[in-house]
């Protein structure tokens, strides 16, 4: 077997770029009273309207059980409103209030300095690039993490 030297590893390189990314914007939302999943929620509902937990949970790559304390949150703090969906009376519909679009937008001015930071590294070549290489990187690694209905489950004898 031959072994990959530890400077050319994708997956480290990869992780490195995503806690400087995270330790980034959890900088600065903390600034605003939010976390990051709360803030990817903000977001989500002021680009796609109003959405069940379990959309929201889907669109955050969360589950939903830990969708709908952070939900809760943003209710108590008036960022988001909930309403009982008018096609099933057990479904939650949030939707962004007036506050949480005001917060969202000035958070947001703050987090998009690092996008254009980042941007201005690459030519727009290198940016087309990279955004390719990023997203056969996204593929390759979503194909190769197990899921649970394919893993076959040892059985006891």
């Amino acid at each position: 077997m031959t072994e990959i030297p530890a400077e050319e590893y994708l997956c480290i390189r990869i992780r490195r770029a995503e806690q400087a990314l995270m330790a980034h914007h959890e900088a600065v939302l903390r600034g605003y009273g939010l976390t990051m999943t709360q803030y990817t929620v903000l977001l989500t509902l002021s680009r796609e309207g109003s959405m069940s937990g379990a959309q929201l949970a889907r669109a955050c790559g969360v589950t939903q059980q830990t969708m709908a304390p952070v939900l809760g949150g943003l209710q108590n703090k008036h960022l988001i409103a909930r309403e009982t969906s008018p096609v099933h009376a057990k479904v939650l519909i949030a939707s962004l209030t007036e506050q949480g679009d005001r917060l969202l937008d000035r958070a947001y001015q703050e987090v998009i300095v690092l996008e254009r930071a980042l941007a201005d590294a690459f030519t727009p070549a290198e940016r087309t690039s990279l955004c390719e290489l990023l997203e056969r990187a996204t593929t390759v690694l979503a194909q190769q993490t197990p899921q649970a209905e394919s893993r076959s489950t040892p059985s006891l004898k």
